[in-house]
């Protein structure tokens, strides 16, 4: 994507994503229901693969797309991936930020307990669960029609910290929650502050990593976006046995916080980070 448009409009790119992916969170189940009623389930399947059509058609229109650094090597080395590695380790504006999403996700996921949310505490059935499962969806695409409207973008590392907060914050608001509208509206503000703590966390990684080193920096968030919220549900799980599911998700909700104190005191290049600084395409933000 820093390839396809200029620098400064990268967050309003990663929005327009994000209201998309979002969104199809939202209809898609919503429509499945509908064709399983009408066409069976098989169905579903089907019109799925045919989707992938247009994003196949996508890549065709886009084109070749050119590179601002060339390519150091194609051969998959152990060598090219301590490069990456390496990388990483000596950019602290990208391995705070890698750090914070997976303390984010490992201690502050709702997702997890929210059947135990409904049935035992909620006391509500499929349909108010239904609501409730797609509550953080709506705010995130609030949120991101938001971001894709501000032309630049600007104090994000201060923003970005302050997403996490809200989203820790509005964990335990959740996990304090009896009643289904307040529980609602807590899952769309950690929806909403997701968001924003995705699209200015994704415009940091891709516009501060040079374009040969780029795919290897992705490869190794993949390891912290996807590990914090499996491992996550393994640790909430394990503390809902101990101490129940009200306790785990308000206990997480103040980790994630805590966390990203500690993260910040340790690295604090995020407290400064405005949007306009230096890029390794050879230009700024504006």
């Amino acid at each position: 994507m820093p390839n396809l448009v200029p620098a400064k409009d990268l967050p309003n790119a990663f929005s327009m994503t994000s209201i998309a992916f979002q969104t199809g969170a939202i209809l898609g189940p919503a429509l499945t229901g509908f064709v399983i009623a009408f066409a069976g389930q098989q169905t579903v399947y089907y019109i799925n693969a045919i989707s992938f059509l247009a994003v196949i058609g996508a890549l065709f229109l886009i084109g070749d797309v050119q590179q601002k650094e060339a390519a150091h090597g194609r051969v998959i080395s152990w060598s090219s991936i301590q490069e990456g590695i390496n990388f990483i380790l000596n950019k602290p504006i990208i391995l705070s930020t890698m750090l914070l999403d997976f303390v984010a996700t490992f201690f502050a996921s709702a997702n997890t307990l929210m059947p135990i949310v409904a049935r035992d505490i909620l006391h509500v059935g499929v349909v108010e669960y239904g609501w409730l499962s797609a509550a953080q969806s709506v705010g995130a695409v609030i949120a991101a029609v938001v971001i894709s409207q501000i032309a630049e973008l600007r104090r994000q590392g201060p923003i970005f910290l302050g997403s996490v907060v809200v989203f820790g914050v509005a964990t335990v608001f959740f996990g304090l929650s009896r009643t289904v509208v307040l529980a609602w509206c807590a899952l769309a503000v950690t929806g909403a502050a997701d968001a924003v703590s995705t699209i200015i966390r994704n415009t940091i990684r891709q516009l501060q990593t040079p374009d040969h080193i780029r795919g290897r920096m992705t490869s190794v968030n993949q390891i912290f976006f996807q590990g914090g919220p499996q491992l996550g549900e393994v640790e909430a799980g394990v503390v809902a046995q101990l101490f129940g599911a009200p306790f785990t998700i308000v206990s997480g909700g103040i980790a994630c916080v805590l966390g990203m104190g500690l993260i910040v005191r340790k690295w604090p290049a995020l407290l400064h980070f405005n949007g306009d600084e230096p890029t390794f395409a050879g230009e700024t933000a504006d």
